[in-house]
């Protein structure tokens, strides 16, 4: 057992000086390297954060660019869509208007026509009272002469 503890003892102590440059590496590297790593580090997350953010806010405003262009483009829609019907409604009040103009004119055609035709049937009625009443001359005379012929023989 003394010669285990001596030997570790020899180990430890040839250990020593290793672990001295280990702690003036560990030293070296805190002051030098650490500092300036951290400090990088924290650099990079605060522009990355930044850039997040500042995506964020380009989204959240082009969102809103968005919204105001579909918005306008909905009023645009809006007045197109009533712009159409206004259209629509003059068309259809002109429509009308002809479509009343055409039904007058047709009705004062129309009477025009029974007029003429009562003026022709009242000249056809004449005509015909006139003829019949020359007709039945004709016939009274044709059966009184045969008559008057054979009675006064």
């Amino acid at each position: 057992m003394d010669t285990t503890l001596r030997q570790l003892g020899e180990l430890l102590l040839s250990s020593v000086p290793t672990i001295i440059l280990l702690l003036i590496v560990w030293a070296a590297y805190r002051l030098i390297v650490h500092k300036k790593l951290e400090q990088v580090l924290a650099q990079r997350h605060s522009l990355t954060e930044g850039a997040i953010q500042k995506a964020q806010q380009e989204i959240a405003a082009a969102e809103a660019r968005t919204s105001e262009y579909e918005q306008r483009l909905r009023d645009a829609r809006s007045i197109v869509y009533k712009a159409q019907e206004a259209r629509r409604q003059q068309i259809m009040e002109k429509h009308t208007a002809a479509l009343g103009r055409a039904r007058a004119q047709a009705e004062e055609m129309l009477k025009q026509s029974r007029a003429a035709l009562e003026k022709d049937i009242a000249a056809a009625k004449l005509m015909l009272h006139q003829q019949a009443d020359s007709l039945a001359k004709e016939i009274i005379d044709s059966i009184l002469k045969p008559a008057v012929a054979v009675g006064g023989r």
